[in-house]
């Protein structure tokens, strides 16, 4: 079980990076006011959400402890980007402050889940 939680683990890592990433290559964009959400961003997000779903049932199946508040807050977080960028994936601007709360928000479930014990 430890081995399949750790690939997991990895494939929600690969999530977090690829929402993050194709944030990050559209910053320039963005202070140009022409930044869109990019196909990695949703990808991401849905990797993180079906990673993140199994995880904590691998977690419990394993006898181990899930805190479940801490994991409520990352699951709301990830719905809101995760709405954010599945409804304005198809325009072509996205606003700068809808862009930057996505880029937030990212940065913020990053932090929840390093630094809430």
């Amino acid at each position: 079980m430890d081995v399949l939680i750790s690939v997991f683990v990895g494939l929600h890592i690969i999530g977090i990076a690829a929402l993050l990433g194709g944030f990050l290559t559209q910053m320039k964009a963005m202070s140009a006011g022409t930044a869109r959400f990019v196909p990695a961003m949703l990808h991401g997000a849905l990797t993180m959400l079906v990673t993140g779903v199994l995880l904590v049932g691998f977690r419990e199946m394993d006898g181990g402890h899930v805190n479940n508040i801490k994991i409520g807050v990352k699951l709301a977080v990830l719905f809101v980007i995760l709405v954010l960028v599945y409804v304005k994936r198809d325009e072509e601007r996205v606003e700068k402050a809808l862009f930057g709360a996505v880029g937030g928000l990212t940065v913020v479930n990053i932090f929840i889940a390093v630094l809430w014990r």
